[in-house]
Formats: structure tokens, C-alpha cells, sequence
């Protein structure tokens, strides 16, 4: 395994032993909300500096982008090497004891997702990549499926919930992919979204407006797991984009064909 991969998982776990010590108490949870319903407690805020200070810790070097504290002071166009962070993913689920949220942690190896951590502390799943070196679900490599027919295939999605103009738009979406998939799954968590692509839980999945720490760990499980993520129109630039459909390959571009009129220029 990757020395870095292993400093991701350390922080990971450090963050996790920090969330599930939370969830036990949740009626003492101190809440803010950033935007309509997107909340933040201090618990993504204490698990994101103990990621931080274990990743700085062994490279101190390295920039940051964090989805609670943002880009730290060193974070340029001219990075070697950028850790992306989302501390609490599904915050929501999280504040409301539904056992669906997880810690994402990639990094960025000149402008390329590098190595990735997603894990699921409610299950004690350890999703981990390293380019060029196949995805693993508990040490156990993992594959996306070989459905091939989209009308079989179980979808994630996420749907908008803190900028509502959105929702009508995102609602012709749902009602197509309804209609040509065997099920729509809205669990509320992205990252782990992305991983259940990549360990097969899930066949695809879409969604709109993600931030790219939402997206950077799970996109190398998926793409190191055989599968292809894409924005909507099926092109390579989503991570800042956001705009995200993933997929084992038949599914994706099925799931394209579907969904790119909905692309955004």
C-alpha cells in the first residue's frame, strides 16, 4: 500500500473515533446552518482538523482544500500536491441519527486524483485507491458491475436541497431516470454514493452541483473499480464542474444519452 494511502486511512479513522464519540449524543449536538438546510456542526469542524493535523503532520508541504475551513494559505495554481477533504459527508443524515454519512479524503497529485479514502464509520467500511493500482473495499479489491441494460440498474442520485430554483429542473431529471432505471436510491451522502459505484452496491449515479470534495476520493475508487465518471455531457472535467454521472461503462453512457440535454455549458 501507498505510505501516503496509509497516512490518509490513519486520518480517516482519527476523524471517525471524533464522529462516532458524537453520534452516541446527538441531542447535544451543537448545529449552524451555513445556507438553507445545509447544515454544519462542530463535529465536521473538530474531524476536519484532525485530518488536517494528521495529513500536515506527515507532509507538511502539502496544501489543503477542506470543505469546512477551505483553501489553507499555501493552496496555488502551482501545487504539487493537494489534500481534498470533506470531513462529515451527509452532515444531514449525520445530525439526524440515519446511519449514512462517511469522511472523504483524496489527494491531488498535480492537477490528477491520486489516491483516495472514503470511509463509512456507521459500517466500518474502508473504501481506498491508488492510481494505477485498482480500488479496495476492506483490503478486498472491488469491481463496478456488469449490468449492461440501464432498465436493470440500480441509480443514486442526490437531489438539490439547499438551492431550490433547481428542484423543477432536477425533477424532469428524476422522472426520466425513473422511468428508464429499476430503481432511484437517494441516500444522502455522495461520497459514498461513489464508492457503492465502485464496489457495485450501486449499477450508476448522478447528480448536480457538487463541490469537489464530494466527488475526488469517490471518483478514483470508481474509475480504479473499471467504472467512468463524466459530467453530463460524458466529459472528463466534472471535478470543478460538478455536474457528475458515474457508472460501470454501459450503464454511464446510457445514463448519458439520458441526461445531456440537462448539460450546462
Amino acid at each position: 500500500m501507498h505510505p501516503m494511502i496509509n497516512t490518509a486511512i490513519k486520518a480517516a479513522r482519527r476523524a471517525s473515533a471524533i464522529i462516532n464519540r458524537a453520534s452516541f449524543d446527538l441531542d447535544r449536538l451543537q448545529v449552524t446552518e451555513k445556507n438553507h438546510n445545509d447544515f454544519v456542526t462542530e463535529v465536521d469542524q473538530a474531524a476536519e482538523q484532525a485530518i488536517i493535523e494528521v495529513l500536515l503532520n506527515a507532509y507538511p508541504g502539502h496544501a489543503i482544500l477542506a470543505e469546512e475551513s477551505g483553501a489553507s494559505a499555501n493552496l496555488n495554481d502551482d501545487n504539487e500536491n493537494v489534500w481534498i477533504i470533506d470531513p462529515l459527508d451527509g452532515t444531514t443524515n449525520f445530525i439526524h441519527g440515519f446511519p449514512q454519512y462517511c469522511v472523504s479524503i483524496a489527494l491531488q497529485h498535480r492537477g490528477q486524483i491520486t489516491q483516495a479514502v472514503v470511509y463509512d464509520p456507521s459500517r466500518n467500511d474502508l473504501f481506498t485507491a491508488s492510481k494505477g493500482a485498482g480500488a479496495y473495499l476492506n483490503e478486498k479489491r472491488i469491481r463496478v458491475t456488469r449490468r449492461d441494460k440501464l432498465a436493470d440498474a440500480l441509480v443514486g442520485t442526490g437531489f438539490p436541497y439547499s438551492n431550490l430554483e433547481a428542484i423543477d429542473e432536477y425533477l424532469k431529471m428524476f422522472r426520466i431516470m425513473t422511468e428508464k432505471t429499476a430503481g432511484l436510491r437517494r441516500p444522502g451522502a455522495a461520497a459514498l454514493d461513489l464508492a457503492y459505484v465502485a464496489c457495485g452496491r450501486l449499477d450508476g449515479f448522478f447528480e448536480r452541483g457538487l463541490k469537489p470534495w464530494d466527488a475526488a476520493a469517490g471518483s478514483l475508487l470508481i474509475t480504479e473499480a473499471g467504472g467512468i465518471v463524466g459530467t453530463f455531457a460524458g466529459e472528463s472535467d466534472y471535478l470543478y464542474k460538478g455536474d457528475i454521472i458515474a457508472g460501470n461503462p454501459k450503464v454511464f453512457a446510457q445514463m448519458v444519452s439520458h441526461l445531456s440535454p440537462f448539460s450546462r455549458k
